[in-house]
């Protein structure tokens, strides 16, 4: 059995801070209290604020600059896609906006593969999808179908498509639990994949991306269903 992580005095911090800018009650732009004031009131250390401090500079979501302060970042207009994994797990709402780019990056990539493949990504391509037939349970279904996907950014030769893909996979990470209801049946979830190997293979871009879509569309209505399903622990839609 895998041990449950414990959480410290500063990951609690952590996570209270980022809430608390998320929500607005630190808003974009604003100077957070002096250290010694934020630190009384949330009842911590200093060194235990500088840690988390340390830790949302990283995320982007503050900035600390000698002699003037801790300043929160304006994320939306600055920040990055690494930000997407924190915004879901604020609120499963930036879901739906993650699969809409999921279908059209999908569907594209999808035709691209279909025009560059070569014998060898073909190959990969069926071997992986083969993999999702004989996964068993959902989260080794659903982590298999991840790995086709994955080979059909590769076998577009353009690397910023792998980077997309991996992007969108780690957006919805904190809550992919939730969306494992299109992998719970490997048959089915083999069966909804395979036309999109199969016209990726032919090198029938059009077939192809007709096929993504259809299998991202499929999918994301599944995945959204559970996770309003599961929105007591999630957060509601």
């Amino acid at each position: 059995m895998e041990a449950l992580p414990r959480e410290t005095i500063v990951d609690v911090l952590e996570n209270r801070l980022r809430e608390d800018i998320l929500t607005g009650r630190h808003p974009s732009g604003s100077l957070l209290p002096p250290e010694r004031l934020l630190a009384d009131g949330y009842g911590v250390t200093r060194t235990t604020l500088k840690h988390a401090f340390g830790r949302l500079v990283q995320a982007g979501l503050l900035e600390t600059r000698h002699g003037v302060g801790t300043r929160v970042r304006d994320y939306a207009r600055l920040g990055g896609a690494d930000l997407l994994p924190m915004l879901v797990r604020h609120s499963p709402d930036w879901v739906g906006e993650i699969f809409e780019v999921r279908r059209s990056v999908g569907a594209l990539i999808a035709e691209r593969a279909a025009a560059r493949a070569g014998g060898p990504q073909r190959a990969e391509l069926r071997a992986l999808l083969e993999a999702v037939r004989d996964a068993e349970g959902g989260d080794a279904v659903q982590l298999a179908d991840i790995e086709v996907h994955r080979a059909l950014a590769r076998a577009t030769g353009n690397r910023v498509y792998v980077l997309l893909t991996n992007t969108l996979f780690n957006a919805y990470l904190p809550v992919r639990a939730a969306l494992v209801g299109p992998f719970t049946d490997a048959e089915a979830a083999y069966a909804r994949l395979a036309p999109v190997v199969a016209a990726v293979a032919a090198g029938d871009g059009s077939g192809a991306r007709q096929a993504a879509e259809e299998y991202l569309t499929a999918t994301e209505r599944i995945m959204l269903d559970g996770l309003g399903k599961g929105s007591h622990e999630y957060g509601s839609r």
